[in-house]
């Protein structure tokens, strides 16, 4: 932070090293640090069972025993609640809780505190029978009462807590509860107890610039004017010491501050998470150290600069974010260090920098995971629509800031969402944060910032000429079912990076939430459309938007390519770090050939090292082989200073020549061609293979081969029309074989040929115009849906594709088996089997019946496998997407899919219907039936 953020305070005079080593010497081997005793388990997979009543609901009015930490719901007790229902209607169980423990008696002349991390909703506690404290109101913050004279040293104490689902403040259940998401009773989060002496540190708050000046407050208790203050600062993972700090005057029972500066820190940001640590130590008169605590930070500034933008480090931010529940199926708001670890993995694995917290605080662990890995967080208070009052938000920003305020990685306070702001408590932060961070009001515009929920395209083409406040949507891109996410946002992105004031923004949301009603057979609950809305699955399934998010939110930018005969090996890349230099990671190329019905390795390299600056360009020379050109198609990998997977780019090579049927060794070259007629349907036999035609619609109607059928029928049909047919006709030409059809409707048409020589396989010429605007463009046939068992493809895969999400996938050989499954919403099983498919050279389809394959000539096609079946929560249809009357189909345009709050149409440039190009379109397809 910036200098003059620090408090005023003399600068504490720096010692040599060899004083430091002395120092560090003196601090005895017995100094107390703060004991921490598990009452609770520490997560959902560790819990200590605790007697258990819950007063209403499934298994209610008996005493029986739960896991703690634990949502009751996920353990069989009491109601599911989500928080769209009306409060009035929703339950109100109450959970009482007992638990036996001791007491070491060596404890007694200490200060003992009972710690809850998170109890949902209010919570009074009672030892041996005496109440701790006032009853607690607020779901998601830590609170602690000091218990030291309520204990029986050295025997067993009772500890009693009766926790109430719904408040007794209707602000707590109008800002936590009346809610869009799930809403748990219960303890949730680890409870345990704070042994440290009574003189001792209660805690400390740091500000530590990226010029190296450090400053901390240290809140002492019942410590006397004479004792002292030193801390050493050091980096983690380390104990060599980078500075001491000490009081030269103390100020008692209240807050020291020291300060200091250490030369050329190593900050933190998402790109090098460096983390320090500070060790402080309290002394009595005579020098003794009586308490210490130590704390990790880092050194880095984070700024909002008005009319301007973020700024981290001295560094533009663009925000590339995504908004986060604290959630998992079977243990609802219950987590562990292990899923915080996962959740940011996956992020990062998206090349995601920021993660906001909706709409609470999350666990500890996740913002410690946060800080070590390299992940900007904007931490929120609870405040879904509603505000909590103006006593009941003191308290909690004052609970939520001086727990988190050490974590680096938090950049943003968000004082609610939505509407749910108390304005009376914006000024509290800076209170409890010596770093001053910025507070937002998530969805309006507030102290120099436009954060706009849902805007659509053309709101954010009006911000970046008309705004004046630097604008980033906390909430954008809505994932409803298989909309938004990466459906739509390449124009978002081109847009934000081209306007001098977007700071980028969070994605609505990372998981869907779909919990276990263990009341209904474990089956997964989203609340129909309410919380089927992540980039992955309940489970963290990957969906495709993930693999889109992933290519567009590449800090390593590379633009389409064409791998032709012209490609001289060197491709153009631009620097979208903020600190890293492309000589900083690594590029490798793969290239493959096809063979046998899978992809093969035929050689490998490295690019040359590139020095490119962030926000730079330059061209990366792959130093390819000679015979590059002979592969089928270029992998090229690049990963970060860490090894990790920035992203992996494919292009099929280009062999500049007309792709022509393959001819099959099996083939008979010399084999024989014949028709014949039976009432209203046309036969041509071709080897062991009968193509039936009805002569009254000109459609192919099946495929006979020996005793077996094939159900491919209704086509070839101009996809979304209807149309009639004008002429059909049949003729023997130079041994083979050919059959015309000719179709007419209103501002359209389509001409089919097909073609049956000896030793090539059947060919289906057409071609079609159209007028207007079309969801989709291309050709249809009918097969049935529960024939087919599966598809292999080659092309981009393995999920299908929108036009306004056509990035992150892989070009090669795919294969998958048949799955049902709706997106968000059923099943879960990705990548899902139904839609359109991109970039398709060919495909077999595999059936009951017998597999046949489809080899288009055009490399840009896109096949239409079955349709995809619209999700029964969907309450319009900017998520319902129109398919044609066919089934499977061969296009050379596809649908764009929209969002919970908006349709395809205002979601920018690729996501418009489409438009005949010109000429009429024209295709060639082959079929083998064999």
């Amino acid at each position: 932070m910036p200098a003059s953020f620090l408090p005023s305070c003399s600068t504490i005079r720096h010692f040599t090293l060899a004083i430091l080593f002395l120092l560090m010497a003196a601090l005895p081997a017995s100094a107390q640090s703060t004991i921490i005793k598990y009452l609770s388990g520490t997560d959902k997979d560790h819990t200590v069972s605790w007697d258990f009543f819950c007063t209403k609901g499934t298994n209610s009015g008996k005493w029986t025993t739960i896991g703690v930490p634990s949502c009751w719901e996920l353990q069989g007790f009491g109601h599911y609640d989500y928080g769209r229902v009306k409060l009035a209607d929703q339950s109100d169980e109450v959970g009482k809780y007992r638990y036996r423990f001791q007491v070491d008696k060596q404890w007694k002349g200490q200060q003992v505190n009972i710690v809850f991390e998170g109890s949902m909703t209010d919570t009074e506690v009672k030892i041996n029978g005496k109440l701790a404290g006032a009853l607690h109101q607020g779901a998601f913050y830590r609170f602690a009462y000091d218990i030291s004279t309520l204990l029986r040293y050295g025997s067993s104490n009772l500890l009693e807590v009766q926790v109430s689902k719904k408040s007794a403040n209707h602000s707590v259940n109008l800002a936590e509860r009346d809610a869009d998401f799930w809403i748990f009773g219960g303890i949730f989060r680890p409870v345990y107890l704070e042994v440290k002496p009574v003189t001792h540190i209660e805690r400390v708050a740091i500000a530590a610039s990226a010029e190296g000046n450090f400053s901390m407050q240290v809140i002492k208790r019942q410590a006397d004017p004479a004792y002292k203050v030193e801390a050493t600062i050091s980096k983690v993972n380390s104990n060599t010491v980078l500075a001491v700090l000490n009081t030269a005057t103390s100020s008692g029972d209240t807050m020291d501050i020291m300060q200091t500066l250490v030369s050329n820190p190593d900050l933190w940001s998402p790109e090098f998470p460096h983390l320090y640590k500070v060790l402080v130590a309290l002394k009595d008169k005579q020098g003794k150290v009586i308490h210490t605590l130590e704390k990790k930070f880092g050194f880095r500034n984070a700024e909002l600069r008005p009319g301007d933008g973020f700024y981290l480090n001295n560094k533009k931010v663009i925000f590339k974010g995504v908004n986060r529940h604290s959630f998992w199926p079977e243990s609802g708001r219950t987590l562990s260090k292990a899923l915080s670890i996962e959740d940011v993995t996956l992020m990062k694995d998206m090349n995601m920098n920021v993660v906001r917290m909706s709409h609470y605080p999350p666990d500890q662990h996740f913002l410690d995971v946060c800080d070590s890995m390299g992940l900007m967080v904007s931490d929120e208070l609870t405040g879904w629509q509603k505000m909590y009052d103006d006593t009941t938000a003191r308290r909690l920003v004052k609970e939520l800031v001086i727990r988190d305020v050490n974590h680096p990685s938090i950049i943003l306070w968000a004082n609610g969402n939505e509407g749910g702001f108390n304005r009376t408590v914006d000024g509290d932060y800076s209170w409890y944060d010596p770093q001053r961070r910025h507070v937002i009001h998530p969805w309006e515009k507030f102290n120099h910032t436009d954060t706009k929920h849902y805007p659509d395209y053309n709101y954010m083409v009006n911000a970046s000429l008309y705004e004046k406040e630097v604008y980033f949507p906390t909430e954008f891109m809505h994932g409803l079912y298989d909309g938004g996410h990466g459906a739509g946002l390449d124009d978002f992105w081109n847009l934000i990076l081209q306007s001098p004031r977007a700071a980028g923004g969070f994605l609505w949301v990372f998981a869907d939430e779909g919990v276990v009603r263990r009341d209904k057979n474990d089956s997964l609950d989203t609340y129909t459309n309410n919380a089927p809305d992540g980039i992955v699955g309940p489970y963290h399934q990957k969906e495709g938007s993930y693999y889109t998010i992933k290519e567009i939110w590449s800090p390593v930018y590379i633009g389409p390519q064409t791998i032709g005969p012209l490609f001289t090996g060197r491709i153009a890349v631009e620097n979208r770090y903020m600190f890293t230099n492309l000589d900083q990671c690594t590029f490798k190329w793969t290239l493959k050939r096809q063979e046998k019905g899978a992809m093969t390795i035929v050689d490998s390299g490295a690019a040359a090292k590139l020095s490119v600056q962030p926000g730079e360009h330059g061209m990366l020379n792959l130093q390819l082989p000679t015979s590059w050109n002979e592969a089928d198609a270029l992998y090229l990998t690049a990963t970060d200073p860490y090894g990790k997977e920035i992203f992996t780019w494919s292009w099929p090579i280009d062999q500049g020549e007309q792709l022509m049927a393959p001819l099959p060794d099996d083939l008979k070259p010399n084999g024989t061609i014949k028709a014949r007629e039976e009432g209203n349907t046309l036969i041509v036999q071709q080897d062991s293979i009968a193509v039936y035609f009805d002569k009254t619609t000109g459609y192919l109607s099946k495929i006979v081969k020996g005793s077996a059928e094939l159900s491919l029928a209704v086509g070839p049909a101009l996809a979304g029309f209807d149309q009639q047919l004008s002429s059909f006709s049949h003729t023997d030409i130079s041994g083979g074989y050919i059959v015309k059809a000719a179709y007419k409707g209103k501002d359209n048409w389509l001409n089919a040929t097909w073609t049956f020589s000896p030793g090539s396989l059947v060919k289906l010429e057409y071609s079609f115009s159209q007028r207007g605007e079309a969801d989709f463009m291309g050709i249809t046939f009918n097969y049935p849906e529960e024939k087919i068992k599966g598809m292999k493809w080659l092309g981009r895969g393995p999920y299908h594709v929108w036009k306004n999400r056509l990035k992150g996938l892989q070009w090669g050989i795919w294969e998958k088996a048949y799955n049902n499954t709706i997106t968000g919403e059923h099943g879960w099983q990705y990548p899902e089997f139904k839609g359109n498919h991109a970039e398709v050279s060919w495909v077999t389809v595999q059936t009951n019946e017998f597999p046949f394959t489809v080899i288009p000539a055009d490399k840009k096609i896109f096949v239409q496998m079955l349709k995809p079946e619209s999700p029964k929560g969907a309450y319009n249809n900017n998520t319902t997407v129109n398919y044609p009357a066919g089934n499977i189909g061969f296009l050379n345009a596809i649908q764009a899919i929209g969002t919970k709050f908006q349709p395809a149409s205002v979601m920018g440039p690729q996501s418009q219907k489409n438009v005949q190009l010109n000429a009429p379109y024209q295709g060639v397809l082959w079929f083998d039936f064999r």
